[in-house]
């Protein structure tokens, strides 16, 4: 889309759009054997994978110009662009996912990392995966896509965990190693260093110190498990106003809870500390909101509105100091929450 003419070509050809049509294989036909019947909806699967992914890059090229050219002599608000998704009824989550890959196309055909032709080998998830790897990683997939072969998530996640298992340095030597002669396979190893990245270096190095002394499939998963509830404690606890208002340290409270083995229930503990204050905080904007609208209503009505005055009298209680709930279950409990706001 250079110039006029292949602009005024592109619009002809789209007068007769070819269609795709495939032959698919009975699913009731016994004589096509299982093999032979899940290649045939493969390959269809690939071709409809390869019109996605140009499609959405496309799309993508076409809504960037858009948004580029709003910017430039639009009011600076983006009217014009959002004016066009809601024309085409496209959300802006959407637009941003496709602009975002073909930003990301553009950028390893520009840098030399993809022929434009080798696109066609990528499913679209496999793609989008590419263009968040690592420089190293799209190098190695763009090599395979550029030899011809049919490049998958799968295969992009393969790679990743490959290169994560045998370059990051929070993994000791020995685990290098056997990630390297694929002993130890990656897909264990990666988790652990994504999990691990989240952490201090006083309990990434706790961690290491475990899997260098032993370096197997077992202790690997249970690192990953240790690390994930570490670094949820840690980030629960930063948000507990409690344990901040009374200076809890948190670093030797968490030492204890793994040194009697109790770090998983501590982890919880505190996640659902956490998500109790937010609940109480949450619960206090929406008790004022109550009783700013139960306010507002009593002003609007009277005789004239019996049911929606009674409407009103059913629910103003619950903006009240003092609120009373029933939970229904095996047996019925009364709830009873008192608000007190102090300056």
């Amino acid at each position: 889309m250079q110039d006029t003419d292949s602009i005024h070509d592109l619009a002809a050809a789209l007068q007769q759009p070819t269609d795709l049509d495939f032959e698919l294989p009975d699913p009731e036909d016994e004589g096509i054997a299982e093999s032979d019947f899940l290649d045939q909806l493969d390959v269809a699967w690939q071709v409809c994978d390869r019109f996605d992914l140009q499609t959405e890059i496309w799309r993508g090229r076409i809504l960037r110009a858009i948004r580029d050219r709003e910017k430039k002599g639009g009011d600076g608000r983006g009217t014009g662009f959002l004016k066009w998704l809601k024309e085409r009824e496209i959300s802006k989550t959407q637009a941003y996912s496709w602009i975002q890959l073909a930003n990301s196309a553009d950028t390893l055909i520009e840098d030399g990392k993809l022929d434009p032709k080798a696109v066609n080998n990528f499913s679209k998830r496999a793609f989008v995966e590419t263009a968040k790897a690592s420089p190293e990683v799209q190098q190695m997939v763009s090599e395979a896509a550029q030899k011809g072969d049919r490049i998958t998530r799968r295969e992009v996640r393969q790679l990743t965990d490959e290169w994560t298992a045998m370059t990051s340095e929070l993994l000791p030597q020995p685990i290098k190693e056997k990630a390297a002669d694929n002993s130890l396979p990656p897909r264990y190893i990666a988790p652990l260093v994504k999990e691990m990245e989240k952490l201090p270096e006083s309990h990434q190095r706790a961690l290491q110190r475990e899997i260098e002394a032993n370096p197997d499939v077992d202790t690997v998963k249970q690192a990953t498990s240790e690390a994930k509830q570490l670094a949820k404690y840690l980030k629960s606890a930063a948000q507990v106003q409690a344990l901040v208002v009374e200076n809890v340290d948190i670093e030797i409270a968490l030492e204890e809870a793994q040194r009697i083995g109790c770090l998983s229930v501590a982890a919880d503990l505190v996640n659902q500390a956490s998500q109790m204050e937010q609940s109480i905080a949450k619960l206090y904007m929406t008790w004022k909101k109550i009783n700013n609208l139960a306010d507002r209503l009593y002003v609007d009505t009277g005789a004239s509105t019996p049911q929606l005055r009674s409407l009103l009298s059913c629910i103003e209680p619950l903006g009240s100091e003092i609120m009373e709930l029933q939970l229904s279950g095996a047996t019925e409990h009364t709830i009873r929450l008192q608000i007190q706001e102090t300056s």
